[in-house]
């Protein structure tokens, strides 16, 4: 784990709505689990930001924290396309020590975004897990 972005094109395009995000607390780290839709497996870019910008529009998304990890997950469609309802599950309810806030900032071109506000700036890691398909970032609690 460390705070660099992380990156990971697509092998071949992918269909993916994005259907529920959750935070999960563990042992030195927090998860944040985003599950999808759909076949294919995505792509991603992660980094943090100084400030969260819709990357469609460019207007500041509202999100509480003082760090933001800014998570933009290529190969999707939107959640109607898909044929579900449009919010997205957002489950922050775990007892998460850094996590306060999650936003799905929308989904545009195949690129869903997601901003999580965070109270400090921490060591993170991002991987793929499948059965069923979900893109996972842990971050560090310390």
């Amino acid at each position: 784990m460390d705070q660099s972005p992380k990156t990971q094109r697509p092998a071949e395009p992918a269909h993916l709505a994005v259907s529920a995000i959750t935070i999960d607390s563990h042992s030195g780290f927090d998860r944040l689990t985003v599950d999808f839709a759909g076949t294919g497996e995505p792509g991603w870019f992660v980094n943090y930001v100084p400030s969260p910008l819709q990357e469609t529009a460019g207007k500041p998304v509202k999100v509480a924290g003082s760090s933001y990890l800014n998570i933009n997950i290529d190969g999707t469609i939107s959640r109607s396309e898909a044929g579900l309802d449009a919010a997205t599950p957002i489950d922050i309810s775990s007892s998460s020590s850094n996590v306060v806030d999650i936003v799905h900032a929308g989904t545009y071109e195949g690129r869903a975004q997601i901003v999580v506000g965070l109270r400090s700036t921490l060591p993170y890691s991002v991987q793929l897990l499948d059965d069923p398909t979900r893109l996972v970032v842990d971050i560090s609690k310390a």
